[in-house]
């Protein structure tokens, strides 16, 4: 039988570059726990447990907080898969912003020799500034006003790379999660409802900064068009429908 090695906490905590204090916390929370225990009863960490770690700093270094890391891990995301999917949506929108700037270099070079640019141009500018962003930036557009989209997007920048996963990955794991508890007939007020929609709603205050006009818009289109909020194409409009109604009584019975 292979031998697998183990670590204590204060070992690990070395090798790693963190604080025994910091292990202890994390286990506290769940986060990262020790796996394996001595004969003698102390906690020991395995290497399946090394690995999780090396997931959970991977993502704390892109700016994700404990929160976040612990949805995408609990959820079984690749961190691997998780930025991958990051990079080729980066790939994406310069793909679109490259065609947006080969089209406005040619009008600026019409407008520079006092020629109009053609309709045709102007409208295939249009056309690529339409192009940019995902298909969940793109719903959005159609149910928020640009004073109300620039608001987002301050926010969003302010929390830098972390606002990608918050955005793309927490919020429509926590929308899955809540109506995987709402078809199995879990009660609203129960408390693993409750912590999601707290956390829906914590999520929420970080982007709109607790505007309710803004709040009811972004709500909105997940209502709508939870297809491309959610980056779920099976997801029925009816059951998301349902979905809000369940949460709503949720926070009801906060």
């Amino acid at each position: 039988m292979a031998f697998e090695q183990t670590w204590k906490v204060g070992a690990l905590a070395t090798a790693s570059g963190l604080t025994v204090r910091t292990l202890h916390h994390w286990d506290r929370i769940g986060l990262l726990n020790p796996s394996r225990r001595t004969v003698s009863g102390h906690r020991e960490y395995t290497e399946q447990d090394v690995i999780r770690l090396y997931q959970v700093l991977a993502l704390r270094r892109l700016g994700l907080g404990l929160e976040s890391i612990a949805t995408c891990l609990d959820a079984g995301v690749d961190p691997v898969r998780l930025v991958g999917k990051h990079l080729s949506d980066v790939e994406a929108a310069i793909a679109s912003l490259d065609a947006l700037r080969q089209r406005l270099t040619h009008i600026h070079r019409e407008l520079s020799h006092a020629r109009e640019p053609g309709t045709s141009a102007l409208i295939s500018v249009l056309q690529a500034m339409r192009g940019t962003g995902s298909a969940a930036d793109q719903a959005l557009r159609r149910h928020v006003d640009d004073d109300q989209l620039q608001a987002l997007q301050d926010r969003a920048g302010a929390l830098g790379p972390a606002a990608h996963y918050l955005l793309e990955i927490e919020w429509p794991e926590l929308y899955r999660r809540a109506e995987a508890l709402r078809v199995a007939g879990t009660d609203p007020a129960a408390p693993e409802v409750q912590k999601i929609v707290a956390r829906m709603d914590e999520l929420s205050a970080m982007f709109t900064g607790g505007d309710g006009t803004l709040t009811a818009a972004v709500r909105s289109a997940w209502q709508h068009e939870p297809a491309a909020m959610s980056a779920d194409p099976t997801a029925p409009a009816d059951a998301w429908q349902d979905l809000t109604t369940y949460l709503d009584r949720a926070r009801s019975a906060s």
